[in-house]
């Protein structure tokens, strides 16, 4: 069991029931290892300062201080997360503050991340102007978040979410405006879609978010789930981060449509 109280939101290492989860954030941080930290993929100086805007539990940032010799910074603003951060992952340097004022100086940092957190924040318009004010020269940003119109069919522009946990949710068109408006530039939206396990298995057993939704508040599902909670059951522990396709272009696949958003943008010029 994860010290951690579960939140429903939280999204933590072997959690039961949250392996989909887990794996659909943990395909986001490895991709960003593996093309914007990896001293054979990047033409940042060496060794680069990292910074992850609302870390969490601090497996993600973890992952990328383990690429290179890089300072990575995690920014949390929950007490109980910071702390066990902190303790849990002691190569980590981990700020207790409030995303709406980022500890940071002007233009000192290379790479900032912020997986999952926009649709979270109150003062979003502000933070994303701090993002960019803090990236040095050809620095980059990366932002995730869940894509509105498939992870709340029917929400508009707008309108409050049902998720408890969530301020706003933002289709792509919404996000690239939201970080041009606050300064950045180079600006490309991208996704995270099923990959064809996962696709191979919906199309025998039915949605796995459908399900997992019904799992945790034990209600039955709206649409007929064959040889379920079984099937399901069985399934989740076996999902990975490669059961995930990270898509960097701006073409959104109709067969398979984006789960999450993934944005890159650089520094202002």
């Amino acid at each position: 069991m994860h010290p951690l109280t579960a939140t429903g939101e939280r999204t933590v290492p072997g959690a039961r029931h949250e392996e989909y989860w887990f794996a659909r954030h943990d395909v986001a941080y490895r991709w960003i290892a593996e093309h914007f930290l990896h001293s054979n993929a990047t033409n940042f100086r060496q060794p680069m300062s990292v910074v992850d805007a609302g870390s969490g539990e601090g497996w993600g940032p973890s992952l990328l201080a383990n690429t290179g010799p890089h300072l990575v910074t995690c920014l949390e603003y929950d007490a109980a997360t910071a702390d066990h951060c902190s303790t849990t992952y002691p190569s980590l340097r981990t700020i207790r503050c409030n995303l709406a004022h980022l500890p940071l100086r002007p233009r000192s940092v290379d790479l900032l991340v912020s997986l999952q957190v926009i649709e979270h924040l109150w003062s979003l318009p502000q933070f994303l102007i701090d993002c960019a004010a803090v990236l040095a020269t050809d620095g980059q940003a990366i932002f995730t978040t869940p894509n509105r119109p498939v992870f709340s069919p029917g929400l508009q522009r707008g309108q409050a979410p049902t998720n408890p946990f969530h301020v706003e949710e933002f289709d792509a068109d919404q996000l690239h405006d939201l970080l041009d408006h606050a300064g950045f530039t180079d600006i490309a939206i991208g996704g995270i879609t099923h990959g064809p396990r996962l696709t191979s298995w919906e199309a025998t057993n039915g949605s796995i978010i459908e399900q997992l939704i019904a799992l945790a508040s034990a209600q039955p599902t709206a649409a007929p789930i064959h040889d379920t909670p079984t099937a399901l059951e069985d399934f989740l522990p076996t999902i990975t981060a490669a059961d995930f396709v990270l898509c960097t272009d701006n073409s959104m696949p109709t067969e398979a449509p984006w789960q999450d958003l993934v944005a890159t943008a650089r520094a202002p010029r």
